[in-house]
């Protein structure tokens, strides 16, 4: 194996050159397609999905939430369409759970407020 130092740097980027705004978008839609995969939503049929696991979306929404909530003010017109997406995810949960969470108690919801 070639010692890390040997690796190619054509598409490395110093992450001091990056804009805090790509971090926050590129962690937000990582998060976002992450509990999307959770809920199964990439399947045909989510409720088969070998790949839902409830317990697991529920900590990558609220993450998501946590995040979008505290950045948005930094997002511009970022902030829309990621919000537009976590508000998805949490109606997603909700018709996917079995017990529903009380309103204002389902994942992220301290956060963004009860989603309907």
């Amino acid at each position: 194996m070639a010692p890390v130092t040997d690796l190619p740097t054509d598409n490395v980027r110093d992450l001091s050159d990056v804009p805090s705004i790509e971090v926050i978008s590129k962690a937000s839609i990582m998060l976002l397609s992450a509990a999307a995969e959770r809920l199964g939503l990439a399947d045909e049929d989510p409720d088969t999905s070998p790949r839902r696991d409830l317990d697991e979306a529920r900590r990558l929404i609220t993450a998501l939430a946590g995040l979008v909530t505290a950045s948005a003010e930094y997002l511009g017109p970022h902030a829309g369409p990621l919000r537009e997406g976590l508000q998805s995810v949490q109606r997603a949960f909700r018709e996917a759970s079995i017990v529903p969470d009380e309103p204002g108690q389902g994942p992220g919801e301290k956060y963004t407020g009860p989603v309907y």
